[in-house]
C-alpha cells in the first residue's frame, strides 16, 4: 500500500508560480510511475502531467505544456510540479498518483492510477 501526501497549494495571483510536492511512503517509489491529475469545481478530474519510473519520460496536457515541470527525486521519494504563468482557469484541487509500471510508461488517464493522495488546493485569483 502506497501513501501519497500533496503539499504546496495555496493562494497566488495569475502570473504567479508556485511547485507541489508529493512523498511517497509504504512502497518502492522507483517502481511506480506517477503522475499529477487536477479537479475543478464541477468538473471531471483531468490529467496534468506523468512522469516515468526514473524520469526518462515525461508528458503534459497541452492546457499546461510550457508552464507546468514535471519532475522526481527518487532519492526523496518526491515528485515534483513546479507551475509557472499560472491563470485563474488553473485554479483546481491537485492530485498525486502512482502505479506501478514498466520502466518507461507514463499513466495519462485517472483510471490507469492505482494510488492517489487527498490533494492540495491551487487557487489562482486574477
Amino acid at each position: 500500500q502506497v501513501q501519497l501526501v500533496e503539499s504546496g497549494g495555496g493562494l497566488v495571483q495569475a502570473g504567479g508560480s508556485l511547485r507541489l510536492s508529493c512523498v511517497a511512503s509504504g512502497g518502492s517509489f522507483s517502481s511506480y510511475a506517477m503522475a499529477w491529475f487536477r479537479q475543478a469545481p464541477g468538473k471531471e478530474r483531468e490529467f496534468v502531467a506523468a512522469i516515468s519510473r526514473i524520469g526518462r519520460t515525461t508528458s503534459g496536457s497541452d492546457s499546461v505544456k510550457g508552464r507546468f515541470t514535471i519532475s522526481r527525486d527518487n532519492a526523496k521519494n518526491t515528485v515534483y510540479l513546479q507551475m509557472n504563468g499560472l491563470k485563474p482557469e488553473d485554479t483546481a484541487v491537485y492530485y498525486c498518483g502512482a502505479t506501478g509500471a514498466t520502466l518507461n510508461y507514463i499513466p495519462t488517464m485517472s483510471s490507469a492510477v492505482r494510488y492517489w493522495g487527498k490533494g492540495t488546493l491551487v487557487t489562482v485569483s486574477s
